[in-house]
């Protein structure tokens, strides 16, 4: 669990900002990190584990833990808005950015009924990104990795996508030209095609890599939905974990041990 997200951020990284618009990458090099959405994916599951069932206050355990965790790294790539408010009291600022679905997955991992999948993401992304597009972004991940991880095959899957966004393009159609684009909703509805048309866990990420774009945070969304339906290989689990520092390992680690399936 989580580890679609991080794996899919760590291959992205060092494309985010250089392009690489084919499928023939390493995707653990050395030249790779994790950004912020590593580091907010696993505040979220900090303030999952600290409401101990109790979600009544995850909106506001989730303000808390996303501070706490991620003061702890002031240089790993958040936007402008987030760092404002990650540095200070400001309350949500309408924000519709990619930054609600990349890092939602635990919400869904640690959800009880599809109902609940989409109440604990609008919890968690309420507290900065409160516009309907961010909202709906963060929801959409979420309950494609819940119904993907409950069964659900690769056309029930492209129905619920289809019931957030229009899908009326391929990976293929938009590559060259896909631009750098930080909103929902110029990045969800990309990364649910790279995943939709996959044929594993390791081909979703070199999908989304190769669209372009944002592409740290855009494989990151892919991942999250890509773990929850195919698994992922354990040597790409030890790999992934070698990127992290102790705190960020020790919150996969515990997030893992509490959920497991």
């Amino acid at each position: 669990m989580l580890y679609g997200a991080i794996i899919g951020d760590v291959a992205g990284s060092r494309f985010e900002f250089n392009n690489y618009r084919r499928k023939d990458f390493e995707i653990f090099s050395k030249d790779c990190f994790f950004t912020d959405d590593t580091v907010m994916t696993l505040a979220v599951a900090k303030a999952i584990l600290n409401c101990a069932g109790d979600y009544s206050r995850l909106e506001d355990a989730a303000a808390f833990t996303m501070r706490e965790v991620g003061r702890h790294y002031p240089g790993c790539g958040y936007g402008g808005r987030f760092n404002m408010w990650m540095f200070s009291d400001m309350p949500a600022y309408n924000s519709f950015g990619n930054g609600s679905a990349m890092r939602v997955s635990a919400a869904a991992y640690a959800a009880e009924s599809r109902g609940q999948a989409k109440e604990l993401a609008r919890a968690v992304t309420a507290v900065t990104h409160n516009h309907p597009e961010g909202i709906k972004g963060a929801e959409s991940v979420a309950v494609l990795i819940y119904d993907a991880l409950h069964g659900a095959d690769m056309k029930a899957l492209r129905g619920v996508a289809e019931s957030y966004y229009s899908l009326n393009f391929t990976i293929d159609g938009i590559r060259p030209s896909y631009a750098f684009n930080e909103t929902c909703q110029n990045t969800v509805p990309q990364a649910i095609e790279a995943f939709l048309e996959s044929a594993s866990f390791e081909d979703a990420i070199r999908i989304a890599v190769s669209v372009g774009g944002d592409s740290d945070t855009l494989a990151a969304i892919t991942g999250s939905i890509a773990e929850a339906y195919y698994g992922v290989p354990e040597d790409m689990k030890k790999k992934a974990e070698g990127y992290l520092d102790t705190r960020l390992l020790n919150i996969l680690k515990e997030f893992n041990k509490k959920f497991a399936r």
